[in-house]
């Protein structure tokens, strides 16, 4: 038996993964039972854990990487947890309920937690392994931008989604020439309709972005470092660096190898459980009611949920939300949530004010609220967001919807 594992007598759990879904789930079950287990983590990053979603404002010089840490080396001891950073594990024997990580070390399990999150998506066009080509993911890919900025001077940004716009912003922000080459006609088009997209468009160009849209790449040149991005149509853009921020992909590998249930992700129940009992699964890696995750509040809920069941509080069970998208692009404004596409069965009530830069979609159906995009003027988020999550009556003040709360209220 390995000694990890019978410390105290307790049972021990094991955590593969020591991101933010991992970390935030062990944090809920030290709230609930903070003495039941025995823990152990392994991170891939030499790091303790840290806010993924703040790697932007690094790049962009606003924080520091101290800034941005969520859980310090001392939290880890202080909390009686071994981590093992920089240390991934390799391979999982569940008939012997023991991990395997890269360095040699066996550690076993009562109950395994998997929070492998997502790899990004390297879009496999020739040259696409030249050095100079990378994703943005974590804390060695900004140390990479860095370094480019100080010493080149094209970027080229290969994804013009939430993650995209803000490589480039953090890039330009560091003193690069930035072209962000998407592959539609709409910049953000996960999150934001046609009129949205192009004020979106037309604000950053102001900035002194460039953009090329419905652009194929084809491939990516350069003798020994990258020096180009060619396309489809023969045309070519120089580049020192290319950022690919064209989506991720759930990390499966280790669950698949171990032989846990995985379609395009690790399949959980309402209780993060995978079709092994002793094993959960939370994050980007998971797929839940044919649903995969990226944004930050439903993995919250995962980490709630998951931790009340592994401290053996196991009431709650986990139930998928609308979400909204907020971006953090400099001096831009947006908010979408819900349904903001619609459908035969829906009306859109629309208001644009051109001078002013704003523009409001929102999306009924019957007399219920189902989407939302707002840019320029975004107060009112959070309220139609409630709108949408409680599918309350709006026909009380239908007509004022879109002129936000305050005008509601009084209508209604």
């Amino acid at each position: 038996m390995d000694a990890a594992a019978d410390k105290q007598g307790k049972p021990s759990l094991v955590v593969v993964g020591n991101g933010m879904a991992g970390m935030r789930t062990v944090e809920e079950l030290l709230k609930l039972a903070p003495d039941l287990y025995d823990i152990t983590v392994f991170g891939a990053e030499p790091h303790g854990n840290y806010n993924r979603i703040m790697l932007s404002p690094v790049l962009a010089g606003d924080k520091s990487i101290d800034d941005i840490m969520l859980n310090t080396r001392a939290w880890y001891a202080e909390n009686g947890i071994t981590l093992h950073a920089g240390d991934p594990v390799e391979q999982i024997d569940r008939r012997r309920r023991t991990v395997h990580a890269r360095s040699g070390l066996a550690v076993q399990y009562d109950r395994l937690l998997l929070a492998t999150g997502s790899t990004p998506f390297i879009i496999p066009v020739p040259g696409h392994e030249l050095p100079g080509v990378i994703a943005f993911r974590d804390i060695q890919d900004v140390d990479t931008m860095l370094e480019a900025a100080r010493k080149h001077r094209h970027a080229v940004v290969i994804g013009g989604g939430l993650l995209g716009l803000e490589a480039a912003n953090g890039l330009m922000r560091q003193g690069m020439d930035v072209t962000v080459v998407h592959v539609t006609d709409t910049l953000m088009n996960q999150q934001l309709d046609k009129p949205a997209a192009a004020l979106l468009k037309k604000a950053l160009e102001a900035k002194g972005l460039r953009f090329m849209l419905s652009a194929n790449t084809d491939a990516i040149v350069g003798p020994d470092r990258v020096t180009a991005v060619r396309f489809k149509d023969g045309s070519e853009i120089p580049a020192d660096l290319v950022v690919m921020t064209a989506g991720v992909r759930p990390n499966i590998a280790l669950a698949k190898s171990a032989g846990l249930h995985c379609e395009r992700a690790i399949i959980v129940d309402d209780t993060l459980q995978t079709y092994d009992p002793r094993i959960y699964a939370v994050g980007e890696c998971v797929q839940h009611r044919k649903a995969t995750f990226g944004l930050v509040a439903p993995i919250w809920d995962q980490a709630r949920v998951c931790g009340a069941h592994l401290a053996g509080a196991g009431h709650r069970r986990y139930v998928q939300q609308a979400t909204a998208t907020k971006l953090k692009v400099t001096g831009v404004d947006l908010y979408s949530a819900g349904d903001f596409i619609g459908a035969d069965d829906t009306e859109d009530l629309v208001v644009r004010d051109p001078r002013r830069g704003v523009y409001k979609r929102l999306v009924l159906r019957g007399n219920r609220l189902v989407g939302a995009v707002l840019y320029g003027d975004v107060k009112d988020g959070p309220w139609y967001f409630d709108l949408i999550q409680t599918g309350r009556d709006i026909s009380a003040f239908r007509r004022e919807l879109p002129f936000g709360q305050a005008i509601c209220q009084r209508a209604a």
